[in-house]
């Protein structure tokens, strides 16, 4: 049977919690629990339903902030957050991304593919940015593009399954791509990060940049 999904959305603008009502009713493996547009609320319908996965918008001033996303993990510490947002401030969005529990960072131009890869990887445990968060992140290491593979500690299967991570492929895509079961992907991807001893994508995409196995733009 497949695994329902229980999601509150939280945001400050009524269309905003309109679409994403739209596209995620007519999901089967969503149970959409409540929508929320203030903090205080937020709070306590963390504390009484215990969802899933949260969306919201943490650049909200006044309303929700980074600060929100500390509070509600206080009250439910296995909540996962998939950010939906128009903020484009590169120091704000790099702060957001440090929280381990946001699995899933949007743009509100990302379209409703985008929207359910998003809890696709949450279900595998995985992360998953949109192209433009990606290429955020890339930009964070500006000036390092001219480091080479030497001495990385990979194969040259990983190496390739690196590249397409970052490129922001996620586990299925991969594996249709490289002619791999999505089991032996995830197995890899599993060691590359031991390997390399990192904790999130963010920090594989930054450490791809920073070797040379994909350009900064």
């Amino acid at each position: 049977m497949q695994k329902l999904n229980s999601i509150i959305i939280a945001d400050a603008h009524f269309l905003v919690r309109v679409g994403l009502k739209h596209v995620l009713v007519r999901q089967p493996n969503v149970r959409l629990m409540d929508e929320v547009d203030n903090e205080a609320d937020l709070l306590k319908l963390v504390a009484e339903k215990k969802p899933d996965i949260l969306f919201i918008d943490p650049f909200q001033e006044s309303i929700f902030s980074n600060k929100t996303l500390d509070a509600v993990k206080e009250i439910h510490p296995e909540i996962k957050f998939i950010v939906v947002t128009a903020e484009t401030n590169k120091t704000a969005i790099y702060k957001v991304l440090e929280n381990e529990e946001v699995a899933c960072f949007l743009t509100k131009v990302c379209d409703e593919f985008e929207i359910m890869e998003g809890i696709a990887a949450i279900e595998n445990q995985e992360k998953y940015f949109c192209k433009k968060i990606i290429k955020l992140i890339w930009q964070k290491s500006f000036g390092k593009n001219d480091a080479d593979c030497k001495g990385i500690p990979l194969s040259e299967r990983e190496i390739q399954i690196v590249k397409l991570v970052v490129s922001g492929k996620i586990t299925k895509q991969i594996a249709e791509e490289l002619g791999l079961s999505p089991h032996t992907v995830y197995t890899h991807r599993k060691n590359i990060m031991k390997k390399l001893k990192l904790n999130s994508t963010p920090e594989l995409v930054l450490f791809a940049v920073n070797n040379g196995l994909v350009k900064a733009s």
